[in-house]
């Protein structure tokens, strides 16, 4: 299940999320080639649109795609209620159609752990690929391994607020780098606590792991970055550094 009653919830509990260093870290990556005009750009797993509307706000032509409906119908509101002009759309990031000829693609917060095959994974950065402009760039975030293992795998996370408690956790899968996440809210309607639980599939894989994929893809002058630092990282050592990896990927 991925964020069906909890898109809600989602832009309260991710409050407190960095969204603006995602925001400055896309401009940064797209100014290095001023002379290409970046313009228009694809932001998979959009979410409530948080990114989405930010960079639309900053001129950028966009475009959010979401599996959820919940999620896109809270994106729209927000578009409208800033007068942004976006397209949204339903689709599977494994399964994209009619969407090509963009100068950027992203997709951020962890989307792409949620894609927990390496055959997955190669289908869906094939269709990115081809929905790029030859020289166009694709930039996406994972979770580090040694985050996954020293910070998430068998951990218990948990909130109280006035209206609203939850607990979350994050076991262990059976392959390196694979998590269940079991998430229990309650949240207060009318006096009383409704509860209700959803479980997150992801995995993610070691530096290299993603490199060969996208190498498979196509993408060339791969660069990896780590939690929004703009110097990029000697690939030997990215897997134990930081806790979210960035790639940047040139078509």
């Amino acid at each position: 299940m991925a964020y069906q009653e909890m898109a809600n919830l989602y832009d309260f509990l991710m409050k407190d999320a960095p969204y603006d260093d995602w925001v400055t870290f896309t401009e940064v990556i797209l100014k290095q080639e001023p002379k290409r005009g970046y313009v228009k750009v694809l932001d998979l797993g959009c979410g409530t649109g948080q990114i989405t509307c930010r960079l639309a706000s900053q001129g950028y032509d966009m475009t959010g795609v979401d599996i959820s409906e919940s999620m896109l119908a809270q994106a729209s509101e927000r578009a409208i209620k800033e007068q942004l002009k976006i397209n949204w759309f339903k689709q599977d990031i494994l399964h994209l159609e009619g969407l090509d000829d963009y100068d950027c693609v992203i997709s951020y917060c962890d989307v792409i752990n949620y894609i927990i095959e390496r055959d997955q994974l190669e289908r869906a950065f094939f269709g990115i690929y081809q929905a790029l402009k030859v020289g166009g760039v694709f930039i996406f975030d994972v979770h580090s391994m040694a985050h996954v293992q020293n910070h998430m795998i068998d951990q218990v996370f948990s909130e109280v607020y006035n209206d609203l408690a939850y607990i979350w956790f994050c076991r262990q899968g059976k392959r390196e780098g694979e998590m269940h996440h079991e998430l229990t809210f309650f949240v207060e309607k009318q006096g009383l606590y409704q509860r209700f639980d959803e479980e997150h599939h992801q995995r993610t894989f070691l530096a290299d792991d993603f490199i060969s994929l996208l190498n498979d893809a196509g993408f060339k002058d791969i660069q990896v970055f780590a939690d929004f630092e703009q110097q990029p990282l000697d690939i030997q050592s990215s897997d134990k550094t930081g806790d979210r990896l960035f790639f940047v990927c040139k078509k």
